[in-house]
């Protein structure tokens, strides 16, 4: 069963940085879709970027390009996500989640972490 775990939220201010990292255990994870999601209070959880586990190819939603960054550590079977030039309108909860492969949905969910950015 894979078990994901967010850690790093915080408080920060307009324009600062700020760096979010997933340990995810229960399996291996070749062929495996790592992702980050976000949900702001009111609003629907978004998308926010993802990263194949074997060749590290990342995607991100047009509203962090840019600014976020993901990577992963594929030997202590982490992912971060490097957040800059952050926004008001950056702060949500976000969430790590897995897909089995590019085909398939996400289907396991980290607890989130809160990301405050102060105006």
């Amino acid at each position: 069963q894979v078990q994901l775990v967010e850690s790093g939220g915080g408080l920060v201010q307009t324009g600062g940085s700020l760096s979010l990292s997933c340990a995810a255990s229960g399996r291996t994870f070749s062929g495996y879709v790592m992702g980050w999601f976000r949900q702001a209070p009111g609003k629907k959880r978004e998308f926010v970027g993802a990263i194949t586990w074997s060749d590290g190819t990342t995607a991100y939603a047009d509203t962090v390009k840019g600014r976020f960054i993901i990577s992963r550590d594929y030997a202590k079977n982490t992912m971060s996500l490097q957040m800059n030039s952050l926004k008001p309108e950056d702060t949500a909860v976000y969430y790590c989640a897995s897909a089995p492969s590019r085909l398939k949905d996400y289907d396991s969910w980290g607890q989130g972490t809160q990301v405050t950015v102060s105006s």
